[in-house]
Formats: C-alpha cells, sequence, structure tokens
C-alpha cells in the first residue's frame, strides 16, 4: 500500500496540472473570442459613424451651406438685429 499511496500524490498532481491547463486554455479562448467580438464591434461603430459624417456632409452640400459657419454662428446676426429693433422703438 506504501506504494500505492506514494503515487497517489503524483497522479493527483497531474490530474490537478492538467485541469489547469484545460481551464486556462479555455479562459484564454473565451477571452481571445469576446476580444474579437470587441474590436469587431468598434470597427462597426467607426463605419457607421463614417457613413453619418458622409450623409451629414451630403445633406449639407444639398442645401447649399458647405463651407459656411456652424450653426451656432448665425444666432449672433440674428441677436445684433433684435438689439437694432429695440434701439429703434426706444
Amino acid at each position: 500500500m506504501d506504494g500505492h499511496d506514494s503515487e497517489d500524490p503524483k497522479q493527483s498532481t497531474a490530474d490537478m496540472t492538467a485541469f489547469v491547463q484545460n481551464l486556462l486554455q479555455q479562459m484564454q479562448s473565451r477571452f481571445q473570442t469576446m476580444s474579437d467580438s470587441i474590436v469587431t464591434k468598434i470597427d462597426d461603430m467607426g463605419n457607421r459613424i463614417n457613413e453619418l459624417e458622409q450623409s451629414i456632409n451630403d445633406l449639407r452640400a444639398e442645401i447649399g451651406v458647405e463651407g459656411s459657419p456652424s450653426p451656432t454662428a448665425p444666432a449672433k446676426p440674428i441677436d445684433e438685429e433684435e438689439s437694432n429693433k429695440e434701439e429703434g422703438s426706444a
């Protein structure tokens, strides 16, 4: 029995080592799958943003505002017109 008992811990250690290696391989595989999925989704979002940006530029070109200032810039001249009206009425 002593000979059998001395083999059992070695076998147990080998089994545990194989189990841990298998577990690590499974974890690595799952991590790689998730990583690939995330990269794919980021690439898709980048493509959608590029398409949206192109659509916005196309729409701006259609309505003839290409090269004009941003939408917040026209607010200042409108304010100047309103202040002129107020001065004229005072």
